[in-house]
């Protein structure tokens, strides 16, 4: 009897051993395999892949002789310095190349009617690759920006709310607050003697400051701390996903993944303070509800759906990593734009006098409303501009799910198709021969091609946050605009790089003078 049972678990084992082994083949080696003939058979090619890491290491040279210099002087023709591997093999593969992230192809594509259709009518079969949640994975989880099919579904539809209507209306008076905080420290430094700022360390602090008190309000400082964790974990899982590429990386007791773990555990241990805290008060009363703040807003769709199985489950560790989510794509894009959009309105000082002249026009020496917002179009143009010229988000990439049918291509499943936005956005073919300059007035006009501009991608999947992210930085600059006039430093090094986003490699200096009321 005990050999029968021996045997019998030996099969078991060995069956799942050889399962595991021919899932590894497949994904390491017969799927991409099978990929790259698909595309090369419709003209599709590329450099040559190495075994396991593909091109990682010729991008990763690319970057590193393009970015070991900084630029001579404020230029904004960066595509070359930022995704200088777009630049070579575009010219020598045309528009439609593929390059391998590891083991996962990528196609690029830049044709705005692709783009347009990619994101309109495939937007529930394409999404985030095994590579990319696997790179995530401890550091956002599978929130919002990470999830796929039915379950981004049911996650954007229970999250769009807390971006929307009154309740997006309901946060103007946080970001008002914080703001009149930050400008009335920028004020005191002043006055101390100080005239030169790193801008981009104040927009970080307050757009962290913003997205703590409305995602955490009664927990504020717990927020605060939240926001350093995730920033130093941020860092760290751009580093360990480098070695996603090698079967079964990610298991390895690496100090990378050690810390990562550890630093994940410590922003879990904080959020579930709050939720604990959250949950005693309704349990014992001093509340009937978890509060109107985002976290506050999950917590009571969770406690609405508890019971009802519709193959959905919001639990709390997807609570947590949407909190996360939201927390990182809350701060850290709105800062970049803010911090580009000062650089920008530093170095073209007219611009900065027309925002200012439009903004005591509309505001009337009062502070910026919801109701102002929609009548400043001379800040907006710049913002757009702002987007277009250091888009947050340099590459969005999209994973087919199923075999698709895109323009004039078969696309297979499994296939990324990797969407580089900051060169579409500089593209001269689609912006002109001034595509490389600051003019907001291109933004004068509403009618242009679809496609062509996408800091927050488009259609179903585009980012739920868009709104939110204009109204503040609108508030925001409308309010130092009319309180500081600022002018670039002598010690600003124009130094674009790619950290996950584009960054200032030194950060932005500015020299700030206040305006008598």
């Amino acid at each position: 009897m005990v050999m029968v049972v021996l045997v019998i678990l030996l099969v078991i084992f060995l069956s799942l051993l050889i399962r595991v082994a021919f899932n590894t083949v497949s994904c390491y080696f017969l799927t991409p395999r099978r990929i790259k003939k698909l595309m090369e058979k419709q003209g599709v090619r590329g450099p040559k892949p190495r075994l396991l890491i593909g091109n990682i290491l010729d991008i990763a040279s690319f970057i590193s002789k393009s970015t070991s210099h900084d630029m001579h002087s404020i230029n904004h023709n960066i595509v070359g310095r930022l995704l200088p591997h777009y630049v070579a093999w575009s010219k020598q593969y045309g528009k439609r190349f593929i390059i391998w992230n590891g083991i996962e192809p990528r196609m690029c594509l830049t044709e705005t009617e692709m783009i347009k259709e990619l994101f309109l009518k495939y937007s529930t079969i394409s999404g985030k690759s095994w590579q990319q949640q696997q790179g995530c994975k401890h550091f956002i989880g599978r929130g919002l920006l990470m999830a796929n099919g039915e379950d981004w579904h049911h996650q954007r539809h229970i999250v769009a709310p807390a971006f929307m209507g009154d309740r997006l209306k309901s946060y103007a008076g946080y970001m008002v607050e914080c703001t009149k905080e930050m400008l009335q420290s920028l004020k005191q430094e002043v006055e101390s003697g100080r005239a030169e700022f790193e801008i981009s360390e104040y927009m970080t602090r307050l757009t962290a400051d913003i997205i703590s008190r409305t995602e955490f309000d009664s927990s504020y400082e717990k927020g605060k701390q939240i926001f350093h964790l995730l920033t130093e974990l941020q860092h760290q899982c751009a580093q360990a996903t480098r070695h996603l590429c090698f079967p079964g990386s990610r298991f390895f007791p690496s100090k990378y993944n050690r810390e990562i773990k550890s630093k994940k555990l410590e922003v879990e241990l904080l959020l579930m303070e709050i939720i604990q805290s959250r949950k005693d008060c309704v349990e014992i009363g001093r509340s009937s509800s978890y509060g109107n703040d985002l976290l506050g807003m999950l917590l009571n769709e969770m406690q609405k759906k508890k019971g009802i199985s519709n193959g959905f489950s919001l639990n709390l560790q997807l609570i947590m990593d949407e909190c996360k989510t939201f927390f990182f794509a809350g701060h850290e894009t709105t800062a970049l734009l803010l911090t580009w959009t000062v650089m920008l309105l530093a170095s073209n000082p007219s611009w900065q006098e027309r925002v200012r002249a439009e903004v005591k026009q509309v505001c009337n020496g009062e502070t910026p409303s919801v109701d102002h917002l929609s009548k400043l179009s001379l800040l907006n143009m710049v913002i757009n501009e702002s987007l277009r010229l250091y888009p947050p988000a340099s590459v969005l990439p999209r994973m087919a799910f199923e075999d698709i049918k895109l323009g004039d291509l078969h696309i297979p499943k499994g296939l990324s198709i990797w969407i580089p936005v900051l060169a579409i956005h500089h593209s001269e073919e689609l912006w002109g021969k001034d595509a490389n300059e600051f003019n907001p007035e291109r933004f004068a006009s509403k009618s242009f091609i679809p496609g062509r501009f996408i800091p927050f991608a488009a259609g179903p999947r585009n980012c739920v946050g868009q709104a939110f992210a204009m109204m503040e930085a609108k508030i925001i600059l409308a309010m130092l605009i009319s309180r500081f006039s600022f002018n670039i430093s002598e010690n600003y090094r124009h130094a674009p790089v790619i950290v996950l986003t584009i960054k200032p490699k030194y950060g932005v200096q500015v020299c700030l003078k206040p305006i008598e009321a």
